[in-house]
């Protein structure tokens, strides 16, 4: 799949554009507590063809010098796009800070289609003209307030990418390790196929791109595909620790299980929750990895210490299993690769209408909804609408009369009588005649 980055100034519209091309929030669980984050990342599918979009102004950590943060957004856009969307405002003169974007994109080689953002009224498209100084072709006129223009560019972006049924495909289990740079991932992979062919240094940021890798156990086949850290040495990049998240979102995309490595040294950090959460939201089998365990002294007592540690930062991910396990001395690895398979099989799982209908029925007799304005949510049906991953489709009177607290209710009990181990579950409330 195909990556475009947008990039400009701040105050452009960069984010406006954004949700505008991916056009809703892909959420798998109505909210989750603990976790604040910029999204910054989305699939777009338009005329059965789709790619990557990442929007580079959430990315930054907020560095004050404001030319550090443009040369950022511009490197980041540089090293990860097939396609660069540079977006100017369609309000204003163009500028140095605009000037200088267009120095870095035009030392790279790649395509670049400059994205005139606020051009809302004939008099102001007149002014389109003043962009050709930036030395890029095409010029596009765009609104993304009054959502003018977005055929046109989603026809240009897509026009030679493939269809998405002609992308290559193959039948091995894939499954990502994700997390920051250095908390093991590569020494993990060495560890499972028992080979020196991932590079392991001490050093963040060793790996520079994903790489994928084939074995085989219990007589199938799988792919791990490890992310990378941070590409390039330097303080911008060092105080960007956000960088690496970037090509761990396009190994989740790929994946059909994630395994979140976390450094039993350095424990738990907000960022490992922004990974995580990605994981989660593109709806994968998850799997928490706890490494560098030959480290802890008096494992028995650390691992309960630990088991209540991630079940409090991580609360949005309460299917999740944790293995504690050390890739350095392959003590505890033997439980990896199970619970890889668990999460694999249940995000695949399929369960009959019948079995659905009567958990359901048996948990609503147990708990009535609550009622809100006189009114009460009735359910009708239950059936299940997909897999990768199960998606539970509710048939009811009014899905305004969902309430938070009731989903939650529903969810744990389909949990609890169901092996969902290891997978995030959708459900989905649809009015009585609602397609």
């Amino acid at each position: 799949m195909q990556t475009v980055c947008l990039i400009g100034k701040p105050n452009v519209g960069k984010s406006s554009i954004f949700n505008r091309l991916i056009k809703e929030k892909k959420a798998i669980i109505l909210d989750t507590p603990g976790v604040t984050r910029d999204r910054l990342y989305g699939v777009v599918h338009y005329q059965n063809k789709q790619f990557s979009l990442i929007d580079t102004g959430g990315i930054l950590l907020g560095d004050d010098n404001f030319d550090q943060d443009i040369i950022a957004q511009a490197e980041l856009a540089i090293d990860e796009a097939d396609i660069i969307l540079f977006v100017v405002d369609g309000m204003s003169n163009l500028d140095a800070a605009d000037k200088h974007v267009s120095e870095l994109l035009h030392k790279a080689s790649k395509p670049v289609i400059v994205l005139a953002n606020k051009m809302d009224n004939e008099k102001r498209q007149e002014n389109i003209y003043d962009y050709y100084e930036l030395g890029f072709t095409p010029i596009l006129p765009i609104s993304a307030e009054h959502n003018l223009g977005f055929k046109e560019l989603l026809n240009l972006i897509t026009k030679d990418m493939p269809e998405a049924s002609e992308e290559t495909s193959d039948s091995s289990i894939k499954f990502c390790l994700i997390g920051r740079p250095n908390v093991g991932k590569s020494s993990l992979i060495n560890a499972l196929i028992n080979e020196e062919r991932v590079i392991v240094s001490d050093i963040a940021g060793t790996t520079r791109d994903a790489v994928d890798t084939t074995f085989k156990y219990n007589n199938q086949e799988y792919t791990v595909i490890d992310t990378a850290g941070m590409r390039k040495k330097g303080r911008i990049y060092e105080n960007i620790e956000k960088y690496s998240l970037v090509r761990s979102l396009k190994a989740i995309d790929r994946s059909d299980v994630c395994v979140l490595v976390i450094d039993a040294e350095e424990g738990i950090i907000e960022h490992d929750k922004h990974i995580a959460h990605y994981a989660l939201e593109a709806g994968k089998g998850i799997v928490i990895a706890v490494n560098k365990w030959d480290t802890v002294k008096n494992p028995d007592e650390a691992i309960k210490k630990w088991k209540l540690l991630i079940e409090n930062e991580f609360q949005f991910l309460p299917f999740a299993k944790t293995v504690f396990l050390s890739a350095k001395t392959k003590k505890r690895m033997h439980t990896l690769m199970p619970e890889i398979i668990l999460a694999y099989e249940n995000w695949h799982r399929e369960v009959k209408t019948s079995i659905l209908n009567d958990l359901i029925l048996e948990a609503v007799s147990i708990h009535q909804p609550p009622s809100y304005k006189g009114k009460r949510l009735k359910i009708y049906f239950v059936h299940q609408g997909d897999t990768k991953p199960p998606k539970f489709v509710f048939q009811v009177n009014d899905k305004k009369l969902v309430h938070f607290s009731y989903y939650r209710y529903l969810e744990n009990q389909l949990r609890k009588n169901i092996e969902l181990t290891g997978t995030p579950i959708i459900l989905q409330f649809k009015n009585k005649n609602e397609d």
